[in-house]
C-alpha cells in the first residue's frame, strides 16, 4: 500500500502536469496568436501613420517659409532657420506623444484617463524638485524670441565658442571649431557674444625693424591694402594704417584695421597678415628679431665716457 507522502507526491505531479498543459494549450491557442497579430498590426499602422504625418508636416513646413519669403513679413536666414527646426521638433514630440497614448490605450488596453491623472498629481510633486527643468524652458523660450542668437550663428556661451547647430525649448547645440558637440541646457546661458549679427574688425599688427622708417614702411603696407578688397570678399571696403602703435626693443608695431563681414575677422587677420609679409619680403624688409649686443669691458667704458661727455 502507498504511503501518505507517495500520495501527496503523484497528486502534485500529476497538477504540475495539469498547468504544463493549460500552458502549452495557451501558448498555442489560435485566439492568442490572432490577438498577438492584430495588435502588432495595429501598432505597426499607429506608427506609420505617425512617421509618415511626421514627414508631411516637415514639408509643409519648408513650403510654408519658401512662401513668406514673397509675403509681408521678412524675417532673416537665422531666424528662419531656428524656427523652421523648432516647429518641426515641436510637432514631432506632439505626434509621439499622441501615438504612444494610442498604443497604450487601444491596443494594450491601459487606462490612460487614470494614467495621465496620477501622472498629473505625480508632476505636481515632482515639479517642485525640477526647477532646473522649467528654467531651462523658459530661458529656451526668451532665447528664440529676443532672437539672442540663431542657428548658423557664431556665438560663445558659457566659455563655449563654436556654430549653433539647434536651438530647442530645454537644451542648445553648439558645434565647436574642432569638431566637438556641445549641449547646454539654456539655463546656463546666462551672457552671449554673438559675432555673426554685425560686421567684425580685424586688427593686425606688423612689426618693422627699426632699421626701416615708417616713411618707408607705410606706403609699402598702404600699397598692398588697397588690393586686399578686390581679393577677398569678406573684407568690406579699405583697411584703415592707424599708424605707429608700440615701440618695441627691436621694432616697432604698425597697426592695421579692416572691417569684414559676420564672423570672418579672424580669417581677414589671417589673410592680411599673409599679404604684407610677402609684400614687405618681396622689398627686403626683413621680420625683426630679438637681439643682444656684447660689449668687452674696454669698449664698455669707452661707451660710458662718451655717453658722460654727451651729458656735458
Amino acid at each position: 500500500m502507498a504511503t501518505k507522502n507517495e500520495v501527496d507526491l503523484g497528486e502534485d505531479i500529476e497538477k504540475v502536469n495539469e498547468d504544463i498543459g493549460h500552458l502549452w494549450d495557451f501558448l498555442f491557442s489560435p485566439d492568442l496568436w490572432i490577438s498577438i497579430g492584430i495588435a502588432a498590426l495595429k501598432i505597426f499602422f499607429i506608427v506609420i501613420v505617425a512617421l509618415t504625418f511626421v514627414r508631411i508636416s516637415r514639408n509643409l513646413v519648408d513650403r510654408l517659409f519658401k512662401r513668406r519669403e514673397k509675403g509681408p513679413i521678412r524675417l532673416t536666414e537665422r531666424r528662419e532657420n531656428t524656427l523652421k527646426k523648432l516647429i518641426k521638433n515641436v510637432v514631432a514630440y506632439v505626434v509621439y506623444f499622441i501615438a504612444i497614448m494610442m498604443i497604450l490605450d487601444n491596443v494594450l488596453g491601459f487606462q490612460v484617463g487614470a494614467l495621465l491623472a496620477g501622472a498629473g498629481v505625480a508632476g505636481l510633486a515632482i515639479g517642485f524638485g525640477a526647477q532646473n527643468l522649467v528654467r531651462d524652458i523658459i530661458s529656451g523660450f526668451f532665447i528664440i524670441f529676443e532672437d539672442q542668437f540663431s542657428v548658423g550663428d557664431y556665438v560663445g556661451v558659457a566659455g563655449i565658442e563654436g556654430t549653433v547647430e539647434e536651438i530647442g525649448l530645454r537644451t542648445t547645440k553648439v558645434l565647436s571649431w574642432t569638431g566637438e558637440m556641445n549641449i547646454l541646457p539654456n539655463g546656463n546661458v546666462t551672457q552671449v557674444i554673438n559675432y555673426s549679427v554685425h560686421n567684425g574688425l580685424s586688427i593686425v599688427d606688423i612689426n618693422i625693424p627699426y632699421e626701416s622708417n615708417v616713411a618707408e614702411a607705410e606706403p609699402l603696407i598702404e600699397e598692398i591694402v588697397e588690393t586686399l578688397p578686390d581679393k577677398y570678399d569678406f573684407i568690406v571696403g579699405k583697411p584703415e594704417i592707424i599708424g605707429v602703435q608700440n615701440l618695441d626693443v627691436s621694432h616697432f608695431v604698425i597697426r592695421v584695421i579692416a572691417e569684414t563681414l559676420p564672423g570672418f575677422q579672424w580669417a581677414g587677420e589671417r589673410n592680411i597678415r599673409r599679404e604684407i609679409q610677402h609684400k614687405l619680403y618681396q622689398e627686403g624688409v626683413e621680420i625683426p628679431s630679438p637681439r643682444i649686443v656684447m660689449y668687452s669691458g674696454n669698449e664698455k667704458d669707452n661707451i660710458l665716457d662718451k655717453n658722460r661727455e654727451r651729458g656735458q
